[in-house]
């Protein structure tokens, strides 16, 4: 309304809008960008954050021997799955968005005929999660929708990679709770 009905109508004038104010369709916008941003950006790095500790958490307990041999005569053990978590997150995140220049040897994170020791094996994935960590950082909004190639993948974009490497920290997450299971089974029904 203008002034003029508005005190017509025994209304109080409606207070003048700032240049802020006449601009806020696109503030909102932009401010609902960063938002939209700064909450993906929080959500992905939280995730990797929260993968990383439950595995930390589950390889506590683990002697470096259970650590490289798995419970069972077929399967991987917890050790190959970190190498191969490690390899994965290094590779799809680490030389295909942060450049870091990793070449990937997928076959030897299943078979290294000589692993390197757990804390070592666990320090490369620990380092591997920082990278990712300090890459989901540097993202700017427009970068999470840039177009993502990479071997064996479907990915289309830079978020659609960032998410289904969570996921398949997930994944193996679950089989490495039932390796521990397992392992304590075992561990608990041998003669005293």
């Amino acid at each position: 309304m203008s002034f003029v009905r508005t005190a017509a109508l025994g209304c109080p004038p409606e207070p003048a809008l700032s240049e802020v104010e006449r601009r806020s369709p696109a503030l909102d916008k932009e401010k609902n960008v960063s938002d939209l941003h700064s909450t993906v950006s929080t959500v992905v790095a939280g995730r990797y954050s929260a993968n990383a500790a439950r595995i930390r958490e589950l390889a506590a307990p683990l002697t470096n021997a259970q650590f490289w041999q798995g419970p069972f005569a077929f399967g991987n053990s917890f050790g190959h799955l970190v190498l191969h978590l490690t390899g994965n997150l290094n590779y799809y995140i680490g030389a295909q968005i942060a450049k870091t220049g990793y070449v990937r040897d997928r076959p030897r994170e299943f078979n290294d005929p000589s692993p390197p020791s757990k804390d070592e094996a666990l320090k490369r994935f620990d380092d591997a999660v920082e990278m990712v960590l300090k890459t989901t950082r540097a993202q700017s909004p427009e970068n999470w929708s840039t177009e993502y190639s990479g071997v064996g993948t479907d990915a289309k974009t830079r978020l659609d990679i960032m998410v289904i490497c969570a996921a398949h920290m997930q994944h193996h997450i679950g089989q490495m709770i039932y390796l521990n299971y397992e392992w304590e089974r075992q561990v608990q029904s041998r003669p005293r």
